[in-house]
């Protein structure tokens, strides 16, 4: 939703007005997603780049998110029509408290409602969206893997015991290491004072063995927890705001600027379609939108038609080489 500042500014009129204008648009394209089909709507509302604007428009698009908010749940004909769901997409903990809970109330309210969706970044950038996603993946490989195991079983005593022995053995070559020139009668006195302590059956204490029994012990940890060369880009994509959502098909940027500004980068893919249009945002109505919608599902529809002719060709080749 790209404009609404020099839209404003070119009517001479106040930022937060051009911003006003810009959610009337915005419930005018809603109405022709969700009547045509569209399942899952993205609006970019506020990066957290826009914190660096002025205290007087981060505060006004605040007020201003506030109120629509409420308006769309009071006169909530849109959502009930449609069955959707809103969700607020971003770092919630850069929003201030109050409305942070009409966010809150509003998801709540809609939680019940259809298959429809309504993602609304705020406030989002998509670097944090994925740095977060990295996070909370490394945070989950870190988790030891749940075990259910006896408290009384015999793995789990002989893990004790052997735990035990290795921890006395290390502090006896630890004790050595620092007093290399008292061998010899200390050795004698500690190697019979050590058989009162270890049965016959504890580990070796020099440091090969030591050394051994502790790389045993390391891989015996290591297989405890989630094998780090298993994570995937679908593990990472369960860690997205968006997660279990449709990939992205259609990204339609205004303000004729082309660049995505670090929005939906990463569900961003190979068939991704990106249409860049030169009118402003609150100029962007049916008759701006429905050419897109149009083309896009052309488009789709050449591809269908493509991948069918494919599979049949591939399927004859098939059938004649068999024969």
């Amino acid at each position: 939703m790209d404009g609404n500042r020099r839209f404003a500014k070119s009517r001479r009129m106040e930022t937060v007005e051009g911003h006003n204008l810009g959610f009337e648009a915005l419930a005018k394209v809603l109405e022709v997603c969700y009547k045509t089909g569209v399942k899952v709507v993205t609006v970019y509302a506020f990066s957290i780049e826009n914190f660096k604007r002025s205290k007087y428009e981060v505060d006004g698009l605040m007020d201003m998110a506030k109120v629509k908010l409420a308006q769309l749940l009071q006169h909530g004909d849109l959502l009930d029509r449609y069955g959707v769901r809103i969700r607020v997409l971003g770092q919630r903990e850069l929003i201030k408290p109050d409305l942070l809970a009409d966010i809150e109330r509003a998801t709540e309210l809609t939680s019940r409602n259809g298959d429809a969706i309504l993602n609304v970044c705020f406030p989002y950038t998509s670097h944090d969206e994925i740095t977060t996603a990295v996070r909370n993946t490394v945070n989950d490989y870190t988790k030891p893997l749940p075990v259910q195991q006896r408290p009384f079983s015999e793995s789990h005593i002989k893990h004790t015991i052997r735990s035990r022995h290795l921890s006395v053995a290390a502090e006896r070559i630890r004790e050595r290491s620092k007093s290399p020139s008292s061998r010899g009668e200390s050795d004698i006195e500690d190697s019979s004072s050590s058989s009162t302590v270890l049965n016959p059956d504890s580990p070796p204490t020099d440091l090969t063995s030591l050394s051994k029994e502790l790389d045993d012990s390391e891989e015996e940890l290591l297989s405890k927890y989630p094998d780090p060369e298993s994570i995937t880009p679908e593990i990472l994509n369960d860690h997205m705001y968006t997660a279990g959502l449709p990939p992205l098909d259609l990204l339609v940027r205004t303000s004729g600027v082309e660049r995505l500004s670090d929005f939906m980068l990463w569900q961003c893919h190979e068939n991704t379609d990106i249409v860049f249009l030169k009118c402003l945002w609150p100029e962007f109505d049916l008759w701006q939108f429905l050419p897109v919608l149009v083309e896009w599902q052309w488009k789709r529809k050449k591809d269908a038609e493509r991948e069918r002719v494919a599979l049949s060709t591939a399927g004859k080749a098939i059938k004649v080489k068999s024969s």
